[in-house]
């Protein structure tokens, strides 16, 4: 666990300097200076201005060691050139955090990334806390504190609540900051990262955590130089139930990709955040609009859920297909209404359709009675996590006013715990009114079950799993470089993975007895870590039997490599029974160079690559994510036993997936990559097992 630092007084000060302060308007000296005063700012202001003695009516100091009192906050806008002389005219230890406004610093270049360094240095030394350089800046709404260079704030004030949003873009963070306005989302903090010298997204997400009002987390990221420090701060931010909805740019592949790798020729950059975002409890919102729904909604309802499914009321049938069509797009279950209930529904309303989606249709417009009994029937059936109804143009009807907020607030009364999202079409008071009630509302019934479904899955999730067996021992043989197939599966078989049985032999002789020893036709393949695809030139003979075709075998194989990789080494050849039928699955470990260790499941054979049907989790993780992971893949119904085929056993590849997971924390640092390919799927209560596989160690350089 990584400590969070106490941001308190960058991101609540008592006293803020502000450097290049400016009196003419359009400065970006001048805009705090402005914000602070306007906005009614309590602490204490201190422009500092060489070349002026009152700025805004206010005393100005010609640099920071002028100012007697120490200073929580320094604002730094001058060039960046003068950014750390402003500062080391402090006196140490009198400045306790700065925000950077100004650029020209790491996204410039070379020059520029030394200029950041310095200035890292320095702050480091005086043990300053930064923000920025290249940012924004940030605002704390409930204590007035505008430490921020951007004109936003001008076109009308964002009201203090429960929302914190933290963004590495200022330019996305000011047009957010505006969204935010528009849509009547109340913020408890607004935070601009820019070039991240010191604190991050992360280093914010976790403070926002510790913060009482905050209840939402919004964030949008571009990258992350730390992937420890931001699965804490999502572990954290789940452990308190405060929800993280993320934007994350960005769709490039990772870096090199080793060719010998499925795992990480499928698992790039985008793959890699997906993962970490479902894994850790964050919310993905994929487009801006998105984002501000997901948020929104989180805002006026965050409690979470306790299951996954969904209860659709609508006074129109087409309307009500369509809400169910995107449920079962976002995998949410749709229960019936008992039996019961849907009788009680049809005495009401002959024409209505009782199961789920219920239709009430258009007549219990003339019976609103028919939406709260009908609601309330759903309901305690206990079988919905959240209730989404329909009502089209009601929500403009002055008639039925008073009973749709008479619905709301009944049911909020009653279910107090179940997410109430109303689709109408509503004027802006009336869904504000609504809202204060604790029901969502939306206009358009798709992006209301789409919003709905990211509540609801959001807990899915399971917490990263304790490993237990810390202290055990993996014996490596000796040397550096990609381990011979033997040497892969050993070390798999001593981390818990099952392997298949098998000898290593060198000699005609040796391969006899070794195949007579099985006692049923057995594969050979030659072994050497430099023949990474060993079908390609023969070096793989199947359903081999007898000493004279084992003979025979063994003498084509070695011609064959002698033939076609003169040069490489040979550690012999493997003898192997050929194991009975079973589905064939793939699995495997890319290191990402952030977040570590990644596994990656999928079905295996030629296709793997082209079709990308593959489901990815950071290590480790128990056997109840791996089930997830495999559930994940399209081609799961194959495993269940689609077209009468057995079932395969499930349990057992979560068992070897959590195995492989471990394995690949455990080792961390020593290894790059692990193919398990394939690992064949017996019948269920049969077990599974790795045929083949290539451990490439971690290279010294």
């Amino acid at each position: 666990m990584i400590s969070t630092p106490n941001l308190d007084k960058l991101f609540s000060p008592r006293s803020i300097a502000i450097v290049g302060a400016s009196a003419t308007l359009g400065k970006i000296g001048a805009m705090p200076v402005t914000l602070l005063q306007s906005n009614g700012y309590t602490g204490s202001i201190y422009p500092v201005n060489p070349r002026a003695t009152e700025i805004q009516g206010l005393p100005c100091y010609s640099s920071l060691s002028k100012i007697e009192a120490d200073i929580d906050l320094a604002i730094i806008a001058v060039p960046a050139s003068h950014a750390c002389e402003a500062l080391e005219q402090a006196r140490p230890g009198q400045i306790a955090s700065a925000v950077i406004f100004s650029s020209g610093f790491s996204e410039t270049g070379d020059e520029g990334h030394q200029q950041q360094l310095r200035l890292q240095t320095l702050a480091k030394e005086r043990q300053i806390q930064l923000l920025g350089p290249n940012c924004l800046g940030y605002m704390n709404l409930r204590e007035n504190t505008y430490a921020t260079f951007s004109p936003a704030p001008l076109g009308g004030i964002v009201a203090p609540g429960s929302i914190g949003m933290v963004t590495q873009s200022g330019a996305f963070g000011a047009y957010a900051y505006c969204m935010a306005r528009e849509r009547g989302l109340g913020l408890s903090f607004w935070i601009s990262t820019g070039n991240e010298s010191d604190v991050d997204v992360a280093d914010c997400i976790s403070w926002l955590v510790q913060d009482p009002h905050t209840q939402v987390i919004m964030a949008y990221m571009e990258g992350c130089k730390n992937g420890d420090k931001l699965k804490d701060a999502l572990s954290a931010a789940r452990k308190a139930s405060k929800p993280v909805v993320i934007t994350k740019i960005g769709r490039t592949q990772s870096g090199a990709v080793a060719a010998a790798s499925h795992t990480a020729a499928l698992a790039g950059d985008d793959a890699v955040y997906d993962t970490l975002f479902k894994q850790y409890g964050a919310i993905r919102a994929h487009t801006i609009d998105e984002f501000f729904n997901i948020g929104h909604a989180l805002s006026v309802w965050n409690k979470a859920p306790a299951i996954s499914s969904l209860g659709i009321m609508s006074i129109s049938g087409g309307v009500g297909a369509l809400m169910a069509d995107e449920a079962d797009e976002n995998e949410l279950l749709l229960p019936q209404m008992p039996d019961a209930m849907q009788e009680r529904l049809l005495k009401r309303i002959p024409f209505a359709s009782p199961r789920n989606p219920v239709d009430v249709t258009g007549q219990a417009i003339t019976d609103p009675g028919v939406f709260i009994d009908t609601a309330l029937d759903m309901l305690e059936a206990g079988s919905y996590g959240a209730l989404t109804v329909f009502l089209a143009a009601a929500g403009s009807s002055e008639a039925l006013w008073p009973h749709i907020q008479n619905f709301a607030r009944t049911l909020q009364d009653r279910y107090p715990d179940t997410p109430l999202a109303l689709c109408a079409l509503l004027p802006p008071e009336r869904r504000h009114e609504l809202e204060k009630l604790g029901c969502l509302t939306f206009s358009d019934p798709s992006i209301a079950i789409r919003t709905i479904a990211a509540i609801l899955k959001r807990n899915r999730s399971q917490p990263p799993a304790v490993i237990a067996n810390a202290a055990k021992t993996i014996i490596w043989p000796e040397g550096n470089g990609t381990l011979n197939e033997t040497d892969s599966l050993r070390i798999l078989k001593q981390a818990g993975v099952p392997v298949v049985p098998f000898d290593i032999v060198s000699s005609k002789s040796a391969a006899s007895a070794a195949a007579a020893q099985i006692n049923v036709p057995v594969v050979m393949k030659i072994i050497s870590p430099n023949i990474l695809h060993k079908s390609d030139m023969g070096g793989v003979k199947l359903n081999i039997q007898g000493a004279d075709s084992v003979g025979r075998a063994y003498d084509e194989i070695m011609a064959s490599a002698a033939e076609h990789a003169p040069n490489a080494q040979i550690d012999g050849i493997l003898i192997a029974p050929m194991v009975p039928n079973g589905v064939e699955c793939i699995m495997g470990m890319h290191r990402d160079p952030v977040f570590g260790p990644v596994i990656m499941f999928g079905l295996g054979g030629v296709f793997v690559e082209i079709l990308k049907d593959v489901s990815f989790r950071l290590a480790p993780f128990s056997k109840q994510e791996a089930l997830e992971m495999i559930h994940e893949t399209r081609a799961v119904d194959l495993l269940k036993g689609a077209r009468g085929r057995h079932p395969a056993d499930i349990d057992a590849i979560a068992e070897g997936l959590a195995a492989l997971s471990q394995l690949a924390h455990l080792t961390d640092g020593l290894i790059d990559s692990i193919d398990v390919n394939p690992f064949i799927a017996l019948p269920a209560g049969q077990g599974a097992m790795a045929l083949d596989a290539l451990v490439i160690r971690k290279s010294s350089s």
